[in-house]
């Protein structure tokens, strides 16, 4: 899943970008209010992380507008202010839920999975098709019982899949997916990834289709 992190603090954003990248998201930073909805226009986020006491653009402020422009994208609100007024003001202007800082990142993390299985219509953790199950608590897959190795991208592009399991994903939207700001994407990478995970698929009861022009679907293929 991308990441979308708004904090102007740049060490403590360093910190998060890469603590979350090791649990297999994929994070885009920005560092103040007025570079957000670029960022949003740029690729396909599924949650927002959103620092208050931001330059340009305070995040109260970004809120408002993202919302009033009709993006719903989740967003958890970061903030040093934890006040019951503060709360209440960031939650009735859209925020989906508030952490205050300073925080645990297995706090933050453990919040991040209910907003995307929220917007995922989806309330229990496990998430399965076929024999290949990915947990979200973990961000383990495994098939047939046994962990499955995946690399990072391998890991992104599989997420996208199952979360949409019996779903087309076009090439693009896997693409923008899990491919952050920093990263000149080749066009073909996404059939590179789908091949590769297509072998370690290879004898489950699952199956990765190609729909000609369309994308790619998931399915049970037993």
């Amino acid at each position: 899943m991308r990441l979308l992190l708004v904090e102007d603090n740049r060490e403590l954003a360093d910190w998060l970008g890469k603590t979350l990248r090791q649990a297999n998201y994929v994070v885009d930073v920005v560092h103040d209010g007025e570079d957000v909805e670029h960022a949003l226009a740029a690729g396909d986020h599924a949650l927002v992380i959103l620092d208050l006491a931001l330059p340009r653009m305070g995040g109260m402020e970004v809120l408002r507008m993202l919302r009033a422009r009709g993006n719903r994208v989740p967003v958890i609100v970061l903030t040093a202010n934890a006040s019951l007024d503060g709360r209440v003001k960031g939650l009735n202007e859209g925020a989906d839920d508030y952490l205050a800082k300073p925080f645990q990142i297995e706090e933050l993390e453990a919040r991040i999975r209910v907003q995307l299985r929220r917007v995922n219509d989806r309330t229990a953790p496990v998430v399965a098709c076929g024999d290949l199950v990915f947990d979200t608590n973990t961000r383990l897959f495994s098939l047939a019982g046994e962990t499955l190795a995946l690399t990072p991208r391998e890991h992104a592009v599989l997420e996208q899949l199952v979360v949409k399991a019996g779903r087309t994903v076009s090439k693009a939207a896997l693409s923008s997916a899990i491919f952050d700001f920093e990263t000149d994407a080749d066009p073909s990478a996404i059939e590179i990834y789908v091949h590769r995970l297509r072998k370690k698929l290879e004898g489950s009861r699952v199956q990765i289709a190609t729909l000609r022009g369309l994308g790619y679907l998931l399915r049970d293929a037993s």
